[in-house]
């Protein structure tokens, strides 16, 4: 039976990064609350928060796609970035992306992504962790202030898009998957989705 694939996001980030592996899927907005937990470690924030959006995603298949007796796998994820116990989360405008950038300038940051699947019932198939770092070269203020008016990476978690103009502000990276580093670990996707039973990549005529 044909499996429907469904990204619980509507990042165009990670939409780009899932149709890498050549397969065909939708989008919808799991309408999940990313609120962090108190004292939370940053791994287990992250496997709860793409948890909660591939069960929200579930639901929105069921209800708004109405889809509720077909076979669907829905794909959550979630990033955190993280520093010695400190998380940066999405900046959300330049002043909050100038303060994390100065935390991360000179230091080593963990970029940890989960993923989860799930059927259209919400019920877990599958959940995965993988981690990338990377270290913040030296910056002065008129190169932050230079890089953040030009990448605008305020929507991105450690105020770094690793995709655009953000490879400049890196002196080096380290992880199995640079792809982690930009949101989606495709790699441990694509074992995970061959483990449901999808076929990647895909035969192409």
């Amino acid at each position: 039976m044909t499996q429907n694939l469904v990204l619980a996001s509507t990042s165009p980030y990670r939409a780009a990064l899932l149709a890498q592996l050549g397969v065909s899927f939708e989008q919808v907005d799991p309408e999940y609350e990313e609120e962090p937990l108190s004292n939370e470690e940053p791994s287990l924030m992250a496997a709860r928060l793409a948890r909660g959006k591939a069960i929200s995603g579930s639901k929105q298949v069921s209800n708004t796609l109405g889809r509720s007796t077909e076979q669907n796998i829905i794909i959550g994820s979630d990033q955190v970035a993280h520093l010695n116990g400190t998380i940066f989360g999405k900046p959300g405008n330049f002043e909050k992306a100038k303060q994390q950038l100065a935390s991360c300038v000179g230091n080593w940051v963990q970029f940890t992504t989960a993923i989860c699947l799930v059927d259209t019932k919400g019920e877990i198939l599958g959940e995965g962790i993988e981690s990338y770092l990377i270290k913040y070269r030296q910056l002065d203020e008129s190169e932050i202030n230079i890089y953040l008016k030009t990448d605008k990476p305020y929507d991105c978690a450690g105020s770094i898009k690793a995709e655009g103009l953000g490879i400049t502000i890196m002196d080096e990276g380290r992880g199995k998957d640079v792809n982690t580093l930009y949101g989606l670990p495709l790699i441990l996707l694509s074992k995970m989705l061959r483990a449901e039973g999808l076929s990647i990549p895909n035969n192409i005529n």
